[in-house]
């Protein structure tokens, strides 16, 4: 073989170690880019999971409100007192779940899900076994620590939803989480009221409740994300007033409360405290259809809540799905306050459902009218304000109306006044929500 042909057929030149160490240094780069990645699209699946067993916290939370209302005779005879008694007792848990809303919105914002969200549920479970015992003490701690407990639920669930779902879906993972907590707020009504009509001791209620909730905090805290935190500046109390300090100096916080609560006062003090009762009484319902025709108005939540976030979100504006809920409400309201007849109620009672979902649309706003960094105190504020009404309006309603079961003469008449107290707060709402500000993505991009 000749030099030439020698030559074509010698291999070619590998390349030199420096250029080696260049496509080394060039693909290194490339790497750590596809882990960061993957590492990324895993936390934030991390991320949505965990807001799936917030979901159960919340589901369970909204059971654990609504589930007396059916079982008011049986607290009644175990705490020895009178039913206003018992509404007393259970009111209790409004006013720690306004208060501790603060805590846990300031507290997320400061330690993240994973340190926090468990201790709530722990707390939650504490106040469920607790308010099994069957004396008044034990009934009132046992209530103060649901609410306590309660109030990381939702504010839980709306921060890992902030951080699982982009801004464009947030209003509608809003409204699924709402959705899921209405689905536990009809649970607690109309499973609970047939479980008790069949001989299942109300202990057993609350004892199985608060082992599900141990159950779902300990998967929470295996689940959610650790989050590096930059250190805060300041420290104390100063430190975790700050965030607060930004949202309650906004004047459309305050617009975002006063809707919220004024629209779901109807639900959680009118339906899941009075609803079973009024029917039965007022109405001469039986037990059975009072539980059923009650249980309709959270059950109504569970389509309300996404369908009326996803319209939002449609929309890309806030305050048309919001202002046509509360007037959907208003006149469903008035099918349940002048019918007659268990059909009209009970289809006055979906439709209310349904459109109370708008109640959760003030969540988004005041989420979005408040700078990033303080979502987690956004939704404790909205939630301290809206619950802040709910523990003002309970009492006001209880001694105005709830007490006049036993003095009315025309329980047709006093139904119908409830019912316009009622009417009176929706168009309260729907007035301030003309104030509030909007903020779809629709009216950025116009």
């Amino acid at each position: 073989m000749d030099a030439a042909t020698k030559l074509s057929i010698s291999p070619k030149p590998t390349c030199s170690g420096s250029e080696d160490r260049r496509v080394q240094m060039t693909t290194k780069p490339i790497t750590a880019e596809i882990g960061s990645e993957a590492a990324g699209a895993w936390r934030i699946r991390a991320y949505q999971i965990a807001w799936a067993l917030g979901l159960c916290f919340y589901f369970l939370e909204y059971a654990s409100r609504s589930a007396p209302a059916v079982m008011i005779q049986h607290l009644s005879t175990a705490f020895g007192t009178s039913a206003i008694g018992v509404s007393a007792i259970l009111g209790t848990y409004y006013y720690t779940y306004s208060t501790t809303s603060l805590v846990a919105g300031a507290a997320l914002d400061r330690l993240g899900a994973k340190k926090v969200v468990p201790v709530g549920i722990f707390i939650l479970a504490i106040g469920c076994l607790l308010f099994s015992v069957s004396t008044t003490a034990a009934g009132y701690t046992g209530r103060l620590l649901q609410g306590a407990g309660s109030a990381f639920a939702f504010t839980g669930a709306v921060y890992l939803a902030a951080h699982g779902f982009s801004a464009r879906w947030l209003a509608t993972a809003i409204g699924v989480t709402q959705c899921i907590g209405m689905l536990g707020g009809a649970a607690g009504q109309f499973a609970v009221g047939p479980w008790l009509e069949h001989g299942v001791a109300w202990q057993s209620i609350w004892h199985w409740l608060g082992t599900a909730c141990v159950v779902v905090g300990i998967l929470i805290f295996f689940i959610a994300p650790s989050e590096s935190r930059p250190q805060a500046s300041g420290s104390g109390l100063a430190s975790l007033i700050r965030p607060y300090a930004i949202v309650f100096r906004n004047p459309q916080s305050y617009l975002c409360g006063a809707v919220a609560g004024l629209l779901f006062v109807p639900t959680t003090i009118g339906d899941m405290t009075w609803g079973v009762a009024f029917f039965q009484r007022d109405r001469m319902f039986s037990y059975h259809d009072a539980v059923v025709t009650g249980s309709l108005v959270p059950l109504g939540w569970v389509i309300g809540c996404p369908l009326l976030g996803w319209l939002a979100d449609q929309m890309g504006r806030r305050k048309p799905a919001l202002i046509g809920g509360a007037v959907v409400m208003l006149a469903a309201a008035a099918l349940i306050t002048f019918s007659t007849g268990h059909q009209a109620a009970q289809i006055g009672c979906l439709i209310f459902g349904i459109a109370s979902g708008a109640a959760m649309i003030p969540y988004t706003i005041i989420k979005e009218v408040n700078p990033d960094e303080v979502k987690g105190s956004a939704t404790g504020g909205i939630n301290f304000l809206t619950f802040g009404v709910t523990a003002l309006v309970g009492p006001i309603f209880a001694d105005l109306l709830g007490k006049g079961f036993a003095s009315t003469q025309n329980h047709i008449a006093h139904f119908r006044q409830s019912g316009l107290f009622w009417i009176g707060g929706i168009a309260l709402a729907i007035v301030l929500s003309s104030f509030l500000r909007e903020t779809g993505h629709a009216r950025k991009s116009a």
